[in-house]
């Protein structure tokens, strides 16, 4: 285990973790939300330091970034948990499953990789980055060390101080914007919509921002629910930042039928009018 930052002791045996807006109460010898943070006696430690479900080689065009180092490769990473639930997580085998197989890895054995394999980076990646917070700090700061790019692919899902602390050491982040409906973000993904919101503004003052929108037959697909995100984009981070509506498949607790092109070609018709760079995925 690792001491974990961010947290508070609420009494002699709980602590208040501070790192995302859940901001759990952890009673002795238990976990947080994320199941990768447990409270052992009044004191808040990382269960997931320098453990990772998998390391790869990737395109920077998969995280998606498309206006970040494009046509290069970056040593990508990820470990398990998530502080979200949502019911149509694609990634849920390393997401959700607690019994998830890691392997051990240091922020050196990470940076070594990188430079072996030519990455011009590192992204963090899979599932959650941020409630792999610590480790990501540290390889994120010897990474910028070694002239390497850092970049994360998140929900958004963080609260403002340990947000400002990692800024500094990221190059660019894809940010899920899954619906502009709070009641959506509490039924469907056990979150809530404004901190999402408020990190992605901040991150666009700090570095580069893509924003993706995975589109759900009968859940975000409305004209509506795409105007509504076109607008908050336009007025928010500007026509110069890339959405990327990507394609649903069924998937673990949603048996819903997959997107249909058409949907998408509506999602991008509409945003197409005041964003300027608008992508398709997963056709």
């Amino acid at each position: 285990m690792h001491d974990a930052l961010y947290y508070k002791v609420t009494d002699k045996s709980n602590v208040q973790c501070e790192l995302c807006p859940k901001n759990c109460i952890i009673k002795n010898n238990n976990t947080g939300y994320c199941r990768s943070r447990k409270n052992v006696e009044g004191k808040l430690y990382s269960l997931i330091y320098g453990k990772t479900t998998g390391i790869a080689l990737d395109p920077i065009e998969k995280k998606p970034l498309y206006h970040f180092h494009p046509g290069e490769m970056i040593l990508s990473l990820g470990t398990r948990g998530c502080n979200f639930g949502c019911i149509f997580c694609q990634n849920w085998h390393i997401s959700q499953d607690p019994d998830a197989y890691l392997d051990a890895v240091s922020p050196e054995q990470i940076i070594s990789e990188a430079l072996r394999l030519h990455s011009f980076g590192v992204a963090y990646t899979y599932n959650e980055p941020f409630i792999w917070y610590e480790f990501v700090l540290d390889t994120a700061q010897l990474a910028k060390k070694h002239g390497l790019a850092n970049v994360l692919v998140s929900n958004g899902y963080v609260n403002p101080e340990p947000l400002e602390k990692l800024l500094p050491f990221i190059g660019a982040m894809n940010i899920d914007l899954k619906s502009m409906d709070d009641d959506f973000y509490k039924k469907i993904c056990k979150g809530t919509l404004y901190p999402v919101l408020e990190t992605i503004k901040r991150a666009k003052d700090a570095c580069h921002v893509e924003l993706t929108n995975l589109v759900i037959p009968t859940l975000n697909d409305s004209d509506e629910h795409f105007e509504r995100l076109t607008d908050w984009v336009f007025d928010n981070t500007g026509a110069d930042t890339p959405l990327h509506f990507s394609r649903y498949f069924p998937c673990y607790e949603l048996n819903l039928p997959p997107t249909p092109k058409e949907t998408l070609q509506r999602a991008y018709n509409i945003a197409r009018k005041k964003l300027n760079f608008v992508y398709l995925g997963n056709v």
